[in-house]
């Protein structure tokens, strides 16, 4: 049986800009130099044997070094012809900030004109760019006056939107202001694993408040801009929460608030100033109550019948319950990041098949899903996981920076030339 896309469906693959670019220096770069050591030294209590010896490197301070990357920066047109090749009508990356503007104020037009040109590389190829303005990186001189705790933060980053806004034009019609602000939020500043480090809930209340309101108002400055010729959306990770037990009612009070603290709380104070969801799906998480878990009553303890390279459970089935319960929002979906950390390329043409089933058996029930954006294009850095963890359509040499499409990169570029699946 064959499953059918609209027409006018957008197929492709997503990249940020401090994951793949190189030769960044921003808040992370200085956090990585920081803690790369460390990273290396907790990294075999951190992951199970079979992982430590598949990725022997993850013991190596050098892995968490995000460094030249897989020098994106200079690659991007021979990315973008990979890109094109592969039968991609849409592209998603971000602008790196700290790039545009490294001091206060000092706005480099060689590096406006630099994402100019991505813009107009992907346009020559048929690609569709969705712009991401901020991807979890600060400028220093952000992190310095106390980055997204401080208000101030929002003038600024507006400030930056602008200029951009200003040298795009009508070359953008997707904008997409804050990626995963819940994930930001909980990772730099309840769990600490992120920088700045944080364990706090109130400061990462501020944070996800502040981020809000950055998202409000640069949907309003590009309207206000562009009127109805733009789409602006908001980019959250969502996931599908089960219950350990099912007849546990403290399982169900935890699931509970789960829901609330990492889907529902972020999509209702975003929505209302959102033209479109981008929803980022990776796994669901079984929820088990308990007190002093990593989630205060919660804590997850997955089936894991079949795991990624970084033992994320996968599931499939669970983005459908995602996108449906998107649809009491009433707005177009786009599917920004959905990806698997698979080294030997033997689950990724799975994945994605399997996940596009169930993208479009919610469509079947009412939800608009326009698109759908593979992560990542590339193997790239990923945060504080480093180089190991596997993701790309593209396999990347690090040491040659050598290119090398994957098998499963083929299986995905028929269904985006055919826009179907065989179910």
């Amino acid at each position: 049986m064959e499953l059918k896309f609209p027409e006018d469906f957008y197929w492709g693959a997503a990249t940020s800009s401090h994951q793949v670019e190189g030769g960044n220096f921003n808040d992370w770069t200085e956090w990585e130099r920081q803690n790369a050591g460390r990273l290396a030294q907790e990294a075999k209590a951190a992951w199970q044997e079979w992982q430590t010896k598949l990725f022997p490197q993850m013991a190596e301070p050098k892995n968490y070094l995000s460094g030249r990357a897989c020098d994106h920066y200079h690659y991007y047109e021979q990315d973008f012809d990979i890109a094109k090749q592969l039968n991609h009508n849409a592209h998603r990356f971000s602008v790196e900030w700290s790039r545009i503007e490294p001091e206060e104020g000092n706005f480099k037009q060689e590096e406006i004109e630099h994402y100019r040109q991505v813009i107009k590389t992907l346009r020559e190829r048929g690609l569709e760019p969705f712009v991401t303005l901020w991807h979890w990186t600060n400028p220093v001189w952000v992190r310095d006056m106390g980055g997204w705790e401080n208000k101030k933060t929002i003038y600024y980053f507006l400030r930056y939107v602008g200029k951009l806004a200003d040298a795009f034009g009508d070359d953008v019609k997707f904008w997409l202001p804050i990626n995963e602000p819940t994930v930001y939020a909980g990772q730099g500043y309840i769990i600490g694993a992120f920088p700045p480090g944080v364990k706090n809930i109130f400061t990462a209340d501020k944070v996800l408040k502040n981020l809000m309101r950055a998202h409000k108002e640069t949907f309003e400055l590009l309207h206000k801009k562009f009127g109805d010729k733009v789409s602006v959306g908001s980019v959250h990770n969502l996931h599908y929460h089960t219950l350990y037990k099912r007849w546990n009612p403290l399982d169900n009070l935890a699931k509970r608030i789960l829901e609330y603290i990492q889907n529902t709380r972020a999509i209702n104070l975003f929505w209302s100033c959102s033209d479109f969801i981008g929803l980022n799906y990776y796994y669901r998480d079984t929820v088990k109550f308990v007190l002093g878990g990593r989630f205060g009553v919660a804590d997850i303890e997955n089936p894991n019948t079949e795991i990624s390279d970084l033992g994320w459970d996968v599931f499939p089935e669970g983005i459908y319950y995602v996108l449906l319960s998107l649809k009491k929002y009433q707005k177009p979906v786009y599917i920004t990041e959905n990806g698997l950390a698979d080294i030997e390329d033997k689950r990724r043409a799975d994945f994605i098949r399997e996940h596009l089933f169930w993208v479009h058996k919610a469509m079947e029930n009412g939800v608009d899903v326009r698109g759908y954006f593979y992560w990542s294009l590339l193997d790239n850095f990923e945060w504080d996981k480093g180089f190991w963890p596997r993701f790309g359509l593209v396999e990347v040499n690090y040491q040659s920076l050598e290119r090398k499409i994957r098998s499963s990169a083929l299986v995905y570029a028929k269904i985006c030339q055919e826009n179907k699946i065989d179910a």
